[in-house]
């Protein structure tokens, strides 16, 4: 939380620096009809696709089923709709 001091009659706002996060990345993936299936380490997403994108909400099963995993596991790639999503925005 920042917190505000006075200087030589003067505000000063002082702001601590903000932690790195972890970053979420997946070990594979898997499709059906009604949600994405992320696995990660040592748990696993199931994610509805509504809740993925609008345009992965309204493909096909074929055009959801064609999605490839990033080789180091930050995102997924759908090319049949040109659609690209971040593990890290699905499941962080």
């Amino acid at each position: 939380m920042p917190t505000v001091s006075w200087r030589n009659g003067t505000g000063v706002l002082e702001i601590e620096t903000m932690r790195a996060t972890e970053t979420v990345t997946a070990t594979g993936i898997d499709t059906t009809d009604e949600a994405l299936i992320v696995r990660l380490a040592g748990r696993e997403a199931r994610i509805p696709w509504e809740q993925c994108s609008p345009i992965l909400a309204a493909a096909t099963t074929e055009q959801r089923c064609n999605a490839e995993l990033s080789p180091g596991g930050y995102g997924i790639h759908w090319p049949l709709l040109d659609e690209d999503i971040s593990i890290g925005g699905l499941v962080g």
